[in-house]
């Protein structure tokens, strides 16, 4: 037997139900016998939602009421009602088991699924497999319109079913037309048989998948698996404590790969807040593209496309140890950080205890090591059961030895990650190859009223210097070196601004007049002619609107000690990004001696990087900081001494004696920052040559030994 069943919401209908995260308001049903053909009676039930806020559409197409709904029950005891009807229907027609038929996947997988597991009920067994009868009706007539564009009308209309929808309340035409086409299907013309459900997986699946698994053998090998980037998305904003098992409860509904969830980490190897998901197939891939901003917990997650190699960047290993260490099935992996370097197995397992015990004792643990083999202080556990892992994530920042331990939830992917990022560290730190020295001219951002810039305004959060460029087509040969400016807000990702110097007003303004509301992929960006002076005001902190320019909440000059503007640090850009110079946003110090000290930079871009435009400078609101995602490398010895001999500057003579601090308070003050690191000795001698200071500078850093040179 069938049930044929019907759904609707407080907002989108059709093809974009359930895309809103909006509440189930209706469902109608009917058991159908698909041996006799006959039917059981049809059941409509109004649900009662958190919120009766119905959209227009809703409104409009249903024809149901706030008032209406307050009198109906809650979704919890509708599907209480719709178990007990459908048995009692199918006691009537000699039946005991039934599969759900609806009109698409959506009611049941982008409707039902999320929303039992927000408002945490079960749903009954039945909702985890259904028929589609979109599909189904394609394969029983392939000369009928494609899948993806099938309506119930269409159906009935190929049909040619004369049903008149006005005749019909909301829901029960649908489901009556719906039985009719069943009917149709079971006639002797086409005598269908239903045989493969659709499904819906109870669970996500932990564990590697044989990408991981096997990943270290040749590709050639009939083992390995290829990862179809059809098939995975990137989730950005997530909590930085959400663990596989949370993203898998997000896309509740849909079936994720096993082992496809891969958590993503920084460069400190904690988590940023970003995963890639590998669903089985692409239709479940684009449903996920539906939860676009909708809610975990109280934040909303971006969801976007991603690629196969994406995946394989963060999930891929080569490693056997690794691959050993993920063989064991359906397994809780627990990541314990902080461990003392001299901790041995029998330490770990020890600390655990005999409550929590490890899946296998010692094969159950892995150690994170350097390729020299020193301990790193990080650890993953094998937990064979949930129980299990929760007492060991109660002893969250228990001492083992003289050090407290973190404990957090982990997967197979962050395995791999660390694993990865550790192993490939060089035993001797070098500068990245090939490595090309450049001494940039001096290049400082415009700052008359010259209205030779442009702003981008509204670009896609995926957006990047390539895709700025191809923009822009021709107009890309009128832009000045080092002139795409990326503005990205305080969490270090893009705000949908940039700013772009060009070599002149005359091309600025056509550029504006050629891109404003051009698409950029899904978007389209607006495009306004500015000048030097609105661009720097922007870039420093300030907003730039129809009223006007609001300067940035702080005075830069300031932000710090006017001597301070004198230190530049020789760096190595990462293709990604450029070096985030100061000097280039400060306003020119009001003393003179300090800004005729100032040393050049040198600057070593690597080659890949050495493309014009490539390199650009990422900018904060204010106030300005300086942004996490560029690296600071020293510079080699030979080329600093031979820019300190051709400028005969003073150069710092080793890279530790400068320390960058982050998180200040906004009103720091130099005494405080001293005051904090008291206790360093330092000689202020030393320093003297080096930096052209001001009286009041000078003397603060001749007081008393225990403060530090900064």
């Amino acid at each position: 037997s069938l049930v044929v069943l019907f759904g609707a919401t407080a907002g989108a209908y059709g093809a974009k139900l359930g895309s809103d995260e909006r509440e189930l308001i209706l469902l109608v049903w009917q058991v159908v016998d698909l041996h006799s053909k006959k039917v059981g009676t049809l059941h409509k039930s109004l649900v009662k939602a958190d919120n009766l806020d119905l959209s227009d559409q809703c409104r409009e197409v249903s024809g149901l009421t706030p008032e209406g709904l307050g009198k109906a029950e809650p979704l919890d005891r509708v599907l209480q009602q719709f178990s007990q009807l459908v048995s009692s229907d199918l006691k009537v027609l000699g039946r005991n088991s039934y599969t759900l038929c609806s009109d698409g996947q959506l009611l049941i997988r982008q409707v039902l699924h999320p929303e039992t597991s927000k408002k945490n009920f079960l749903l009954s067994d039945c909702f985890y497999s259904f028929y589609d009868l979109r599909k189904e009706f394609h394969t029983c007539y392939p000369s009928s319109a494609p899948v993806k564009d099938q309506t119930i009308k269409t159906m009935a209309e190929y049909l040619g079913l004369g049903t008149d929808e006005a005749e019909e309340d909301f829901g029960v035409w649908q489901v009556k037309t719906m039985v009719a086409v069943i009917f149709s299907m079971l006639s002797e013309g086409c005598n269908h048989i239903f045989t493969e459900p659709e499904t819906v997986k109870h669970k996500y699946e932990t564990g590697p998948c044989l990408l991981w698994l096997f990943s270290h053998l040749p590709p050639c090998s009939s083992k390995s698996e290829t990862v179809d980037s059809e098939t995975v998305i990137r989730a950005r904003g997530l909590p930085w404590q959400s663990s596989d098992q949370d993203i898998a409860r997000f896309f509740k509904g849909l079936n994720i790969a096993k082992g496809g969830v891969a958590l993503c980490l920084n460069s400190q190897g904690r988590r940023n807040g970003e995963a890639l998901v590998r669903f089985v197939n692409s239709e479940q891939r684009d449903l996920a593209l539906e939860r676009h901003k909708h809610h975990m917990g109280s934040r909303y997650i971006e969801v976007y496309k991603a690629t196969g190699e994406d995946f394989l960047k963060i999930a891929g290993g080569t490693s056997n140890e690794v691959a050993q260490f993920l063989s064991k099935e359906n397994q809780v992996i627990i990541r314990m950080r902080g461990l003392p370097f001299t901790a041995t197995q029998e330490d770990v397992l020890g600390f655990l205890g005999p409550e929590c015990p490890v899946t296998g004792g010692k094969e159950g643990l892995l150690f994170v090591k350097y390729p020299d083999g020193r301990p790193t202080g990080d650890a993953f556990v094998l937990f064979s059961c949930e129980e299990y892992a929760q007492n060991a994530l109660k002893k969250h920042k228990e001492i083992l030895g003289k050090r407290y331990i973190e404990l957090f939830r982990s997967t197979a992917a962050e395995v791999q990650q660390v694993l990865n990022r550790y192993m490939s560290t060089p035993l001797i730190p070098t500068l990245p190859t090939p490595i090309i020295p450049v001494i940039p001219p001096p290049y400082t951002i415009a700052t008359g009223s010259i209205r030779d810039c442009v702003r981008l305004r509204g670009l896609p959060y995926t957006a990047g210097i390539d895709d700025i460029l191809e923009f822009m087509g021709d107009a890309t040969g009128d832009i000045k070196p080092h002139g795409v400016h990326m503005v990205l807000n305080q969490q270090g990702r893009p705000s949908g601004d940039a700013f772009i110097q060009m070599k002149s007003a005359d091309k600025a303004f056509m550029v504006a007049q050629k891109c404003h509301k051009k698409m950029m992929k899904d978007r389209y960006v607006e495009v306004f002619q500015c000048s030097g002076e609105e661009m720097n005001f922007v870039l420093m902190g300030g907003t730039l609107n129809r009223s006007g320019l609001s300067p940035p909440p702080c005075k830069l000059p300031c932000l710090s000690p006017p001597a301070y503007a004198a230190f530049q640090t020789a760096a190595v850009i990462p293709a990604e990004a450029a070096l985030y110079q100061p000097q280039a946003l400060l306003p020119t110090t009001r003393t003179p001696q300090a800004s005729a000290a100032a040393p050049p930079a040198v600057t070593y871009y690597p080659a890949q990087a050495a493309q014009l435009y490539m390199n650009y400078t990422a900018y904060y609101p204010s106030p300005p900081v300086s942004p996490t995602t560029v690296g600071y490398i020293a510079a080699p010895p030979g080329a600093v001494a031979a820019a300190a001999t051709a400028t005969h500057t003073p150069i710092l003579p080793q890279p530790g004696a400068l320390v960058r601090m982050q998180g200040l308070p906004y009103n720091t003050g130099m005494k405080e920052i001293l005051s904090f690191f008291q206790g360093y000795q330092y000689a202020p001698d030393d320093y003297n040559g080096l930096i052209q200071l001001s009286d009041q500078a000078r003397s603060v850093l001749q007081a008393p030994k225990e403060w530090v040179c900064l």
